[in-house]
């Protein structure tokens, strides 16, 4: 008789999350083994049994992202006709967050597109970190658990930030500022505000901060850092205006391009990412990288999932 036990599978994506993910919760990853044939295409063995179980499958929206999200929804189908009893598709990162709605004529809403892939290829839940749009739940037709980044956020800057208290919460555009007012309001910190005019997508041309950094340690926080343009600009605004020192946190660190370079070369005092994505290799070339493990929080939220407890415990409480 099936125990109905948690069964993790990882994808070749974030291993390193998955592992510390089957750690907390004292289990090891299920045998899988993800690879690609001469032309390309991916195959996917799962080695043992997941009749009746509750899968779990862990993979971020990084990297080739293209292959890994293939790869999930490869997994995901190759379980539903394994007889797996529940399968859930765990996005620490949601890949083609960005992409969320039609900003110009004749785009595509590519997140809705991933949304129904998921939806299509098996999977009966789906649990993510931090959307760059929450409105992408309402993409899904299963239940989506779109947990949240900002109690590990308040609890890194209590513990790691030098003169918290001293501190001031900025937004580095309009589009951050809820996130950035919650952590201001837990924290009983100012707020203040950076306004960004983009020529074109990826490229700042302009700042103006709105509100009093002069002699505070200003704290911008984001949701996604991706070619960390923002973030230097930001920090040069933030130091023009007085700052005393500025320290970046962000949930999803995604840092492609130049962005290493744009961080090291910034007035930055240090970038804290979560580890949504993997990053150890970009630490080694990056030293005012700093890490906020999420693994708990993701575990923690599949246990109570298994368990069939309440998950809304997680969106105000830092799992240790």
């Amino acid at each position: 008789m099936s125990s109905n036990s948690i069964r993790i599978l990882a994808g070749n994506s974030h291993p390193a999350l998955a592992r510390l993910i089957a750690k907390r919760l004292g289990t090891d990853l299920a045998n899988v083994t993800v690879t690609k044939y001469s032309n390309q295409e991916t195959a996917v063995t799962i080695g043992e049994s997941v009749r009746d179980e509750d899968v779990y499958i862990v993979q971020s929206g990084c990297g080739e992202i293209n292959d890994h999200l293939m790869e999930l929804l490869i997994m995901i189908n190759a379980c539903k006709t394994a007889s797996a009893r529940r399968i859930t598709a765990v996005l620490p990162c949601f890949p083609y967050a960005r992409q969320d709605k039609k900003d110009k004529s004749r785009a595509p809403i590519s997140a809705k597109l991933v949304a129904n892939m998921l939806s299509v290829a098996g999977a009966d839940h789906v649990i993510t970190m931090d959307l760059h749009a929450s409105q992408i739940q309402g993409f899904f037709d299963c239940p989506v658990d779109n947990l949240y980044g900002e109690p590990s956020v308040l609890r890194y800057i209590r513990e790691n930030v030098p003169d918290w208290k001293n501190a001031i919460i900025v937004s580095p555009d309009a589009g951050g500022a809820k996130r950035a007012t919650s952590i201001a309001d837990h924290l009983d910190l100012d707020f203040a505000l950076i306004h960004k005019e983009r020529k074109k997508a990826n490229e700042v041309s302009r700042m103006v901060l709105v509100g009093d950094v002069k002699d505070k340690v200003a704290i911008l926080v984001d949701d996604m850092a991706d070619t960390c343009g923002t973030l230097g600009l930001a920090a040069k605004t933030l130091m023009d205006n007085g700052a005393s020192a500025v320290y970046a946190i962000v949930i999803h660190g995604v840092l492609s391009g130049k962005a290493l370079d744009v961080i090291n070369n910034s007035m930055l005092t240090r970038v804290v990412v979560t580890n949504t994505i993997p990053h150890a290799e970009k630490k080694k070339k990056c030293l005012k990288l700093d890490t906020i493990d999420v693994s708990a929080v993701l575990a923690e939220a599949i246990r109570r999932t298994h368990n069939g407890e309440s998950v809304s415990y997680l969106f105000g409480h830092a799992t240790i």
